[in-house]
């Protein structure tokens, strides 16, 4: 069976800190690879600022470079909206790897937001990567507490697939304070250099 772990989200762009928060949960959780599943289009983020598809994953590809970290597009190949779905279907399509999801405190703050995700909890083990700033909105949130009662201790974490589930697991690492948000303040259009290069032009010649 391989270990992997499953890291979501819109990447616009990609960066140091989603490497530092995989390349952690690899060593904390003992897994063989974390999985980027680039979205298509997060139904809790605005389309506005969102950059094209292409150039978020080629940013993924860019960040992940030299890590044991795989950049998929696999829900947009699955055409799944929720994470809950793309849940559904990947024990189908892998029967030989253990899912565990990974978020940062950021997202387990509005958690109760995502859809039915009570049943994500059911489905996988969640391991939460602690982010500066987070913590307390994170621990005070409506899904905390709901979660609060099946945490499982850090120093147990590498027993992840032996947990019955719902299992939620807090981990702290050094934080890397790279934010997307930051990144696309200081660039707006960084997505340019991420985009594919224009075909040459061809010129049809007779002899």
């Amino acid at each position: 069976m391989k270990r992997i772990g499953l890291l979501g989200g819109s990447f616009n762009p990609a960066h140091s800190g989603h490497r530092a928060l995989s390349v952690h949960a690899i060593r904390a959780l003992g897994l063989d690879e974390v999985w980027w599943l680039v979205s298509p289009g997060n139904p809790l983020k605005p389309v506005k600022g969102m950059a094209p598809f292409e150039a978020r994953i080629a940013s993924a590809r860019a960040a992940a470079r030299h890590a044991p970290i795989r950049v998929t597009a696999i829900e947009q190949r699955l055409r799944t909206r929720y994470t809950v779905d793309t849940l559904a279907k990947l024990p189908r399509l892998f029967p030989r790897h253990r899912f565990i999801w990974l978020m940062g405190a950021d997202n387990l703050a509005q958690f109760h937001k995502w859809h039915r995700w009570r049943d994500i909890a059911r489905q996988v083990p969640i391991a939460v990567i602690a982010r500066p700033g987070y913590d307390a909105p994170a621990h005070a949130s409506p899904a905390m507490s709901w979660l609060r009662r099946l945490v499982r201790p850090a120093g147990q974490a590498k027993n992840w697939t032996r947990w019955r589930l719902p299992a939620l697991v807090l981990l702290r690492f050094r934080p890397d304070p790279t934010s997307a948000t930051r990144l696309r303040a200081a660039d707006p259009a960084w997505h340019r250099r991420f985009a594919s290069p224009p075909e040459p032009h061809r010129t049809n010649r007779t002899s």
